[in-house]
């Protein structure tokens, strides 16, 4: 079960949202908060897995309360502008619904968290490296992967999809973090929940996107732009 809280200034929004929780069977109501303050009560007496967390509140908006998070659960943002669903995406949230919310919309999103949540509970697939390269397996055989040719590492659900330079991308049902901590820290950095970057193979910085072969844009989310923006000022000529 995920273990959710709902967060709305707005009680018929919280109770319309509550009421999605209870329908759908592989999540559990928590909790239900008017504001950010209660919310973070909430966080601190309890695990919280999800939460639902309207953004336009006041006092503190949800984008803000989020931000403030050191170690948020998994997040779906709540509005009535979709404006903000980019905005959203930069503070790592799985998902935005968009007011009024239909439950059709509401299952298709948990049903997208859910993909995530059981991602992250997998015990992670051993991988062997050195500073040089790394075996994996895919598809019931071990490849050799030299770090060289990798141009960047997106997360897929429970999978992640290694891009390569001159040969198709490689999948292997690992978590992001096991890969993570298997590279270079000097030469790989992680810029978003969804991916990894070679720092040699950038190309273009384009605001606050990372641009791969003219083609490919990467965004640098809010948790991991300061790191990114240290690694380019280091590197910066002036």
């Amino acid at each position: 079960m995920i273990r959710c809280i709902a967060i709305d200034d707005e009680p018929l929004a919280l109770k319309q949202i509550a009421g999605y929780i209870k329908k759908t069977p592989f999540l559990e109501l928590e909790g239900l908060c008017e504001s950010a303050l209660q919310a973070k009560e909430m966080l601190e007496k309890f695990v919280i897995d999800l939460m639902y967390v309207d953004i336009n509140m006041p006092d503190l908006s949800g984008m803000e309360f989020v931000r403030m998070l050191e170690n948020p659960p998994l997040v779906v943002f709540i509005t009535a502008y979709s404006e903000y669903a980019i905005e959203g995406f930069r503070v790592d949230a799985i998902d935005y619904l968009l007011k009024p919310v239909s439950y059709s919309d509401f299952l298709k999103s948990a049903n997208k968290v859910k993909t995530w949540f059981d991602a992250l509970q997998q015990k992670p697939t051993e991988v062997t490296s050195n500073n040089d390269f790394l075996f994996i397996k895919s598809e019931y055989k071990i490849l050799r992967i030299n770090f060289d040719d990798i141009k960047y590492i997106e997360a897929m659900s429970e999978y992640i999809r290694i891009h390569l330079t001159n040969t198709k991308p490689v999948m292997t049902q690992i978590s992001m973090k096991v890969i993570e901590d298997k590279l270079p820290e000097n030469r790989f950095m992680r810029v978003h929940r969804s991916f990894i970057i070679n720092l040699s193979k950038i190309s273009m910085i384009e605001r606050n996107r990372i641009i791969f072969d003219g083609t490919v844009y990467i965004p640098v989310s809010e948790q991991y732009k300061s790191k990114f923006q240290n690694y380019i000022d280091k590197n910066f000529l002036t």
